[in-house]
C-alpha cells in the first residue's frame, strides 16, 4: 500500500524518505554548546527509526542567544566538529538531516526548564544580559533586555551567517531559522515585544526587516541546491499581537526570499497566552499559510497516531508533519505507523540480519 506519509518528498535537490520529520527538540544536556555522545544516541536513534527528516535541536547562534546555559550551540568551530559525526551516522541511516539555528532573543539568561526555568541575572556567574528590539521583559520576573543598537543588529546578522556555515561544514542537508516562540526575531515580528520607532519598528514591513535580512544573508551563505525552511509561531495567542493574517503575509515574502518551507508552530510570546492546545490543534495555521501563501508547509503541535497524520497529508492541509514528545517517547514511531498503516518499508539492516531464521 502507498500512502502519502510514506511518500518521497524532494526539496531542491534533497529528498526525504518519508513525510515524517523530528521536531528540534532542545535536550539542555551541555555545559559548553558542544555536543556529547548524548546528541549521537538521541539524534541517532530518530534516524534509525525510520524518520524522513531528523532535525537538531535550536542551536545558539552565539553565546548571549542561548536560552540556559546549557544550550547546543553553534557558534565555534569546535561545536561544528562535534556534530559531523552524528551528521554522517545520520545519513548512514537514511535520514536527511537538519539543524535549527536560533537567538533566544529576551528570553535568553535562563535556567534550564529541569532546574526550574527560572531567569538567570545578568552579574551572576551563569547569566547575561539578553538582548532585544525594545526593552521589555519576557515577564515581570525576567531582566529587561538590552534594546538592540545598530552595532548589536550587524552582529547578529554576521553571527546567524556564521551559523550557516558551520552548519554547511557539519554536513547538515536542511538550515532551518528560528523565528517562533518569542526567541529573537519573532521579538521583531510582534507588536508586543517589538516597540522602537525606527526602521525596525511599528509597522509590519518594518517588524519583518531584521527577519528578512538574516532571510537573505543566510539564503545567500546556504548554497542554492539546499533547503532553507523557517519556523514561525502563526500566532501569538493574545489580542494585538502576532496573527494568522501577518502569518501569511510574511509566509508569502519568505518564499520570494529563498524559503522553501514553513514550519508552522504557535505561541511563547507571553507566559499568560490561553493556547487552547489538543490534537492536532496547529494544523489548520499549516493548512492557511499553505493555501494562502502558496508554500509548503510542516504541520506540528500533538500529532500522535499514524493515521491522524496520514489524514493531515492527505487532506493536503500540510505536506510534512512533525512530531516532538512522541518521538521522544517512541524513536521508532514511524516503523510502527507504516507496520499501523499497511505500508511495507524497510527495516534498519542491522535488525534484519537479527531476525530469527524461523
Amino acid at each position: 500500500m502507498s500512502l502519502k506519509l510514506f511518500s518521497p518528498w524532494t526539496l531542491r535537490s534533497v529528498e526525504l524518505r518519508n513525510r515524517i520529520c523530528v521536531a528540534p527538540m532542545c535536550q539542555y544536556s551541555t555545559p559548553d554548546g558542544v555536543a556529547s555522545d548524548w546528541h549521537m544516541v538521541h539524534l541517532g536513534s530518530r534516524a534509525v527509526g525510520g524518520a524522513g527528516l531528523v532535525m537538531a535541536e535550536a542551536s545558539a547562534v552565539s553565546p548571549e542567544g542561548r536560552i540556559s546555559p546549557r544550550d547546543l550551540g553553534i557558534w565555534t568551530d569546535a561545536q561544528a566538529r562535534a556534530l559531523a559525526p552524528i551528521v554522517a551516522f545520520m545519513k548512514e541511516q537514511g535520514a536527511v538531516t537538519a539543524i535549527q539555528i536560533a537567538h533566544a532573543g529576551r528570553k535568553a539568561s535562563t535556567q534550564p526548564p529541569f532546574l526550574g526555568g527560572h531567569p538567570i541575572a545578568a552579574n551572576t556567574e551563569d547569566g547575561w544580559e539578553p538582548v532585544g528590539p525594545s526593552a521589555l521583559p519576557f515577564s515581570h520576573g525576567h531582566t529587561s533586555p538590552h534594546a538592540m543598537g545598530e552595532r548589536d543588529l550587524e552582529k547578529v546578522r554576521k553571527d546567524f551567517v556564521a551559523a550557516t556555515r558551520r552548519a554547511l561544514a557539519a554536513g547538515f542537508q536542511v538550515l532551518e531559522l528560528h523565528m517562533a516562540h518569542g526567541y529573537l526575531l519573532h521579538n521583531f515580528l510582534s507588536p508586543i515585544s517589538n516597540q522602537r520607532t525606527d526602521t525596525y519598528g511599528g509597522s509590519l514591513e518594518n517588524r519583518m526587516r531584521l527577519p528578512l535580512e538574516i532571510t537573505d544573508a543566510v539564503r545567500a551563505a546556504w548554497p542554492e541546491h539546499l533547503p532553507l525552511w523557517v519556523r514561525i509561531s502563526a500566532t501569538d495567542w493574545v489580542r494585538g499581537g502576532w496573527d494568522l493574517e501577518q502569518s501569511v503575509t510574511l509566509s508569502k515574502i519568505l518564499k520570494t526570499h529563498g524559503v522553501d518551507v514553513i514550519d508552522c508552530s504557535s505561541g511563547g510570546m507571553t507566559p499568560d497566552a490561553v493556547i487552547p492546545a489538543g490534537p492536532g490543534f496547529q494544523t489548520p495555521f499549516a493548512s492557511a499559510i499553505r493555501q494562502k501563501a502558496g508554500i509548503p508547509t510542516v504541520a506540528v503541535g500533538l500529532i500522535t497516531e499514524a493515521i491522524q497524520a496520514e489524514h493531515i497529508l492527505v487532506t493536503e492541509q500540510a505536506d510534512g508533519v512533525a512530531l516532538a514528545r512522541e518521538l521522544l517517547r517512541n524513536p521508532y514511531w514511524p516503523l510502527h505507523a507504516a507496520w499501523e498503516l499497511g505500508v511495507d518499508v524497510a527495516w534498519p539492516e542491522q535488525y534484519d540480519r537479527a531476525r530469527p531464521c524461523s
